[in-house]
């Protein structure tokens, strides 16, 4: 994991400090009332939002994409499961996940007149 990015929800001394440890740079905006002080990741999050803001939104704004492919999923699959244990629930997302991403390649072959191209399976020896 190289970056966190997450709504100003999520801005917290506790888990800068999360992210932090794992090495990870966080993209959280900060409220309108935030200041300066704090931590040293907290310092360094906050001076790179005021003096770097349009490079700060640009890392910030991938996760427009995230919340664009999960609106996607649950609007075409739904946004429960139904599923009672926890390791089927897993399987049940990943599979909506799997059929979201043959819809997308299906949808890219067919109206942008992709050809895809399948490599030749060596026989096993």
């Amino acid at each position: 994991m190289a970056e966190v990015s997450a709504d100003k929800a999520y801005l917290s001394h506790a888990n800068l400090a999360a992210i932090g440890m794992t090495g990870a740079a966080p993209f959280i905006p900060f409220k309108s009332n935030s200041q300066g002080g704090g931590s040293e990741i907290w310092r360094r999050l906050y001076h790179f939002y005021s003096f770097k803001r349009a490079e700060f939104l640009a890392h910030y704004h991938v996760r427009s994409n995230v919340e664009t492919t999960m609106s996607m999923i649950k609007r075409k699959f739904g946004g429960s499961l139904r599923s009672k244990l926890f390791t089927a629930q897993i399987n049940e997302v990943l599979c909506k996940v799997l059929c979201h991403n043959l819809a997308v390649l299906v949808h890219s072959m067919y109206e942008l007149g992709i050809e895809p191209e399948f490599k030749a399976m060596r026989a096993a020896s």
